[in-house]
Protein backbone atom coordinates (compact mmCIF):
# COMPACT_ATOMS: atom_id res chain seq x y z
CA UNK A 1 0.00 0.00 0.00
CA UNK A 2 1.26 3.45 -0.89
CA UNK A 3 0.14 6.95 0.01
CA UNK A 4 -1.60 9.37 -2.30
CA UNK A 5 1.59 11.33 -3.06
CA UNK A 6 3.49 8.27 -4.27
CA UNK A 7 0.40 7.08 -6.14
CA UNK A 8 0.17 10.45 -7.87
CA UNK A 9 3.86 10.31 -8.75
CA UNK A 10 3.59 6.78 -10.17
CA UNK A 11 0.56 7.74 -12.27
CA UNK A 12 2.21 10.98 -13.44
CA UNK A 13 -0.60 13.02 -11.89
CA UNK A 14 -1.14 15.06 -8.78
CA UNK A 15 -2.79 14.54 -5.42
CA UNK A 16 -5.56 16.90 -6.50
CA UNK A 17 -6.16 14.83 -9.64
CA UNK A 18 -6.51 11.67 -7.58
CA UNK A 19 -8.90 13.42 -5.21
CA UNK A 20 -10.93 14.54 -8.24
CA UNK A 21 -11.05 10.97 -9.53
CA UNK A 22 -12.20 9.85 -6.10
CA UNK A 23 -14.87 12.55 -6.02
CA UNK A 24 -16.20 11.34 -9.38
CA UNK A 25 -16.29 7.73 -8.22
CA UNK A 26 -13.48 6.59 -10.50
CA UNK A 27 -11.24 5.38 -7.68
CA UNK A 28 -11.56 4.54 -4.03
CA UNK A 29 -8.55 4.25 -1.74
CA UNK A 30 -8.03 0.70 -0.53
CA UNK A 31 -7.41 1.92 3.01
CA UNK A 32 -6.60 4.91 5.20
CA UNK A 33 -3.85 5.35 7.75
CA UNK A 34 -4.66 6.29 11.35
CA UNK A 35 -3.77 9.86 10.38
CA UNK A 36 -6.31 9.75 7.53
CA UNK A 37 -3.89 9.43 4.61
CA UNK A 38 -5.27 7.61 1.59
CA UNK A 39 -3.55 4.33 0.77
CA UNK A 40 -3.64 2.71 -2.64
CA UNK A 41 -2.94 -0.88 -3.63
CA UNK A 42 -1.25 -2.01 -6.84
CA UNK A 43 -4.68 -2.65 -8.39
CA UNK A 44 -5.61 0.99 -7.62
CA UNK A 45 -2.46 2.20 -9.38
CA UNK A 46 -3.37 0.14 -12.45
CA UNK A 47 -6.87 1.61 -12.39
CA UNK A 48 -5.40 5.11 -12.18
CA UNK A 49 -3.18 4.26 -15.16
CA UNK A 50 -6.27 3.18 -17.10
CA UNK A 51 -7.98 6.49 -16.23
CA UNK A 52 -4.93 8.52 -17.28
CA UNK A 53 -4.70 6.64 -20.59
CA UNK A 54 -8.41 7.19 -21.27
CA UNK A 55 -8.05 10.92 -20.49
CA UNK A 56 -5.15 11.17 -22.95
CA UNK A 57 -7.35 9.95 -25.81
CA UNK A 58 -10.08 12.43 -24.95
CA UNK A 59 -12.57 10.60 -22.77
CA UNK A 60 -14.38 12.66 -20.14
CA UNK A 61 -14.54 11.54 -16.52
CA UNK A 62 -18.14 10.41 -17.01
CA UNK A 63 -17.18 8.42 -20.09
CA UNK A 64 -14.26 6.87 -18.19
CA UNK A 65 -16.65 5.84 -15.44
CA UNK A 66 -18.76 4.08 -18.07
CA UNK A 67 -15.64 2.38 -19.47
CA UNK A 68 -14.65 1.25 -15.99
CA UNK A 69 -18.11 -0.21 -15.50
CA UNK A 70 -17.70 -2.14 -18.76
CA UNK A 71 -14.28 -3.28 -17.59
CA UNK A 72 -15.74 -4.55 -14.31
CA UNK A 73 -18.53 -6.38 -16.15
CA UNK A 74 -16.32 -7.51 -19.03
CA UNK A 75 -17.50 -11.09 -18.67
CA UNK A 76 -21.04 -10.07 -19.62
CA UNK A 77 -20.03 -7.42 -22.16
CA UNK A 78 -18.60 -8.03 -25.59
CA UNK A 79 -15.78 -6.46 -27.55
CA UNK A 80 -18.54 -5.15 -29.82
CA UNK A 81 -19.95 -3.19 -26.84
CA UNK A 82 -16.55 -1.58 -26.30
CA UNK A 83 -16.09 -0.91 -30.01
CA UNK A 84 -19.50 0.78 -30.19
CA UNK A 85 -18.56 2.95 -27.21
CA UNK A 86 -15.40 4.05 -29.02
CA UNK A 87 -17.28 4.55 -32.29
CA UNK A 88 -19.71 6.86 -30.49
CA UNK A 89 -16.75 8.85 -29.12
CA UNK A 90 -15.29 9.11 -32.62
CA UNK A 91 -18.62 10.53 -33.84
CA UNK A 92 -18.56 13.11 -31.03
CA UNK A 93 -14.99 14.10 -31.87
CA UNK A 94 -15.94 14.48 -35.54
CA UNK A 95 -18.84 16.75 -34.56
CA UNK A 96 -16.48 18.81 -32.38
CA UNK A 97 -14.00 19.09 -35.25
CA UNK A 98 -16.75 20.27 -37.60
CA UNK A 99 -17.88 22.86 -35.06
CA UNK A 100 -14.29 23.99 -34.45
CA UNK A 101 -13.73 24.44 -38.19
CA UNK A 102 -16.95 26.46 -38.45
CA UNK A 103 -15.85 28.71 -35.59
CA UNK A 104 -12.40 29.17 -37.17
CA UNK A 105 -14.00 30.18 -40.48
CA UNK A 106 -16.24 32.71 -38.72
CA UNK A 107 -13.30 34.17 -36.82
CA UNK A 108 -11.33 34.50 -40.05
CA UNK A 109 -14.32 36.19 -41.71
CA UNK A 110 -14.61 38.65 -38.82
CA UNK A 111 -10.88 39.32 -38.85
CA UNK A 112 -10.85 39.92 -42.60
CA UNK A 113 -13.81 42.29 -42.28
CA UNK A 114 -11.88 44.41 -39.80
CA UNK A 115 -9.80 47.37 -40.68
CA UNK A 116 -6.99 46.76 -38.18
CA UNK A 117 -5.83 50.37 -38.28
CA UNK A 118 -4.89 52.59 -35.33
CA UNK A 119 -8.31 54.25 -35.02
CA UNK A 120 -10.19 53.87 -31.71
CA UNK A 121 -12.00 50.60 -31.10
CA UNK A 122 -15.27 52.57 -31.18
CA UNK A 123 -14.79 52.49 -34.97
CA UNK A 124 -13.79 48.82 -35.12
CA UNK A 125 -15.60 46.99 -37.90
CA UNK A 126 -14.82 43.62 -36.29
CA UNK A 127 -16.85 44.58 -33.22
CA UNK A 128 -19.57 45.94 -35.50
CA UNK A 129 -19.67 42.60 -37.33
CA UNK A 130 -20.42 40.82 -34.03
CA UNK A 131 -23.40 43.14 -33.47
CA UNK A 132 -25.20 41.82 -36.57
Amino acid sequence: MIRIGESAHQSQGSRDTLRLYEKHGLITPSAYTNAGYRLYAESDIKRIGFIVSAKKVGFTLNEILQLLQVKVTKYIKSCQDVKEFFHHKIQLVNQQLTETRRIKELLETFSEAGCGDDEPATQCTILDTLNR
